[in-house]
């Protein structure tokens, strides 16, 4: 009966006009496009220059700003006033003032000051900016001091400290490695959580289930077909997604793929059972969509897609941790980078475990089915 029940739903997806292609191009889309754009590395940052010093230590300093390739000079003020006009007009988003007696300060005092504002009302971009242009006047300092030793210039008391950084798991800080494993997430949600929820619906306005509700199908044996079917599907999606991940970035799990696949084919159950009990309550498919709408946005904002769960207030890391997606996110996110094993991800193995029981009783229970 399992077979002829897949079967039917497989018949039912290839003869949809739009679902095979959904299917096909979907994580195509979103793995292609989504990693470049969704990224917090901030770049063409809208710079002005105030050089109050006009000597060879100042257009230095303005040169290595710029040659960073995170800041792009748009203007160049001989006042801070004026520069303000270019922050008030939205032509520039940070400005660097450059004091008078700047290079004579730094050979004299060994000290100078220099002055950065920030338009801060995207916190983002004002924050990162401040902090990028600090790193680069800080290594602008350390370059000059440099200079001075190899000339003998630097008297031998002044204490210095020299900090290592050392970066473990993503070595060159590329975004784009943090973001592809929940876009996977994100991708195997969407295919196999919400269309589930779209198709009991489906079938209600198309009056096939009627059919369904007459024949002596079990309501256990129906529910395990569909998700059975979407499972299967899931499995395609994300291999597509390692694929594309592979060709496209050179980005291969650290960790195995048996791991992944274990922990994908629980997050699948969960996904699905929560999409059927979606479409168990729905009558319509505009009912059902402003459902899935809803806890889309939930499921994306409190998983830790963008933003970390620990940085929320403590009432929203309460809630997150009844959120599916963000457990399976910690999971792509560890093995694809750290190459966590099984022993690591024992939390999330558990929470996946019960979210699956959970709603797939549910939807089994919520299913009415009437002889």
């Amino acid at each position: 009966m399992i077979k002829y029940l897949i079967e039917k739903e497989f018949k039912q997806i290839s003869r949809n006009p739009f679902l095979p292609r959904l299917i096909m191009f979907y994580p195509l889309v979103v793995l292609l496009i989504f990693p470049w754009a969704a990224t917090y590395e901030i770049r063409n940052i809208n710079l002005c220059v105030v050089d109050n010093d006009h000597t060879t230590y100042s257009q230095q300093l303005t040169e290595k700003t710029v040659s960073s390739g995170y800041f792009k000079l748009t203007a160049f003020e001989p006042t801070y006033q004026q520069a303000m006009q270019q922050i008030a007009s939205k032509r520039a988003n940070v400005i660097l003032e450059i004091p008078p007696h700047f290079e004579r300060d730094l050979i004299n005092r060994q000290s100078a000051n220099v002055l950065i504002a920030s338009n801060a009302v995207n916190g983002t971009v004002g924050g990162l900016s401040s902090e990028y242009m600090a790193d680069i006047v800080t290594d602008f300092s350390s370059q000059i001091r440099h200079e001075w030793v190899q000339a003998g210039k630097e008297p031998p008391a002044v204490p210095t400290i020299d900090v290592v950084s050392q970066n473990r798991f993503n070595p060159f800080l590329n975004y784009k490695l943090f973001m592809i494993p929940a876009m996977m997430a994100l991708v195997l949600t969407i295919m196999t959580g919400f269309l589930p929820a779209l198709n009991i619906v489906s079938e209600k306005e198309a009056g096939t289930m009627e059919q369904i509700n007459v024949t002596p199908v079990p309501k256990f044996t129906f529910i395990f077909s569909k998700l059975l079917s979407y499972w299967l599907i899931g499995f395609f999606v994300i291999s597509v997604s390692f694929l594309i991940a592979w060709i496209v970035y050179g980005f291969v799990p650290v960790g195995h793929l048996s791991t992944m696949y274990a922990y994908a084919g629980i997050y699948i159950l969960t996904v699905s059972g929560m999409g059927l009990v979606i479409s168990n309550y729905s009558d319509t498919m505009q009912q059902a969509l402003f459902v899935i709408f809803f806890f889309m946005i939930v499921l994306i904002l409190l998983s830790g897609l963008f933003t970390p769960v620990n940085s929320m207030p403590e009432w929203a890391q309460w809630i997150a941790a009844f959120n599916p997606l963000k457990y399976f996110i910690q999971v792509m996110r560890s093995i694809y980078m750290k190459g966590s094993g099984f022993v690591d991800l024992i939390p999330q193995f558990f929470a996946l475990v019960g979210f699956a029981v959970f709603f797939n009783l549910w939807a089994v229970i919520s299913y009415r089915k009437s002889n």
